[in-house]
């Protein structure tokens, strides 16, 4: 079979070369012209099979938009063009940009969202850790006074705050399991009460 697929290439190879030839030796006279026509067709066709295998890299990054039902029993979530879902809620009332992280236990507050939240980062006792990709961290575990997304509303919920340094504030499994539902498809996650 390798021997096969060996000759073929030879074939195409040996193919390809006589059309060049035969079409160098019809255009002599304006071979500049031929060659200059030649390799802007090439760069076109290049950039057009780049732009399809980059296709979901390029294209713009606009901004998330979370919808959530008329009713408050669904929320739909588009996947960002970094992989990610992302959900805003109200934590005591400051507006939080969350990573939904089903591999996360708890919700984790990094120290600038804990402040916003109205809670003192230095002030709290980091009793439990929390092991990540980067290693272990400490925890101080909280009480949030409410979590509202939208007219869904939860209070007295368990929280933590992360010692560590970390870029975005995670919506973990003790949140995400107050769903009956999770489902992702298509490029969305739907969480349905």
């Amino acid at each position: 079979m390798q021997d096969f697929e060996t000759a073929h290439l030879i074939y195409l190879i040996v193919l390809g070369l006589a059309v060049v030839f035969w079409f160098v030796a019809q255009n002599r006279e304006k071979l500049g012209t031929v060659v200059q026509q030649a390799l802007i067709w090439g760069l076109l066709f290049i950039g057009v099979i780049a732009a399809y295998g980059l296709w979901d890299d390029i294209q713009p990054v606009g901004q998330f938009s979370q919808k959530i039902a008329a009713d408050g029993d669904r929320i739909e979530l588009p996947r960002h063009v970094d992989g990610h879902y992302y959900l805003t809620a109200d934590v005591n009332g400051e507006a939080i940009t969350f990573v939904v992280d089903t591999g996360a236990t708890d919700i984790v507050l990094n120290q600038d969202d804990a402040r916003r939240a109205g809670l003192d980062p230095d002030d709290l006792a980091y009793v439990g850790r929390a092991f990540t990709a980067n290693g272990e961290v400490r925890t101080a575990p909280v009480r949030l006074d409410s979590v509202e997304i939208g007219p869904i509303r939860d209070t007295g919920v368990l929280a933590v705050v992360n010692e560590g340094a970390l870029d975005q504030s995670l919506l973990g499994m003790s949140y995400l399991q107050r769903y009956s539902s999770i489902q992702i498809a298509e490029g969305r996650l739907v969480l349905t009460r």
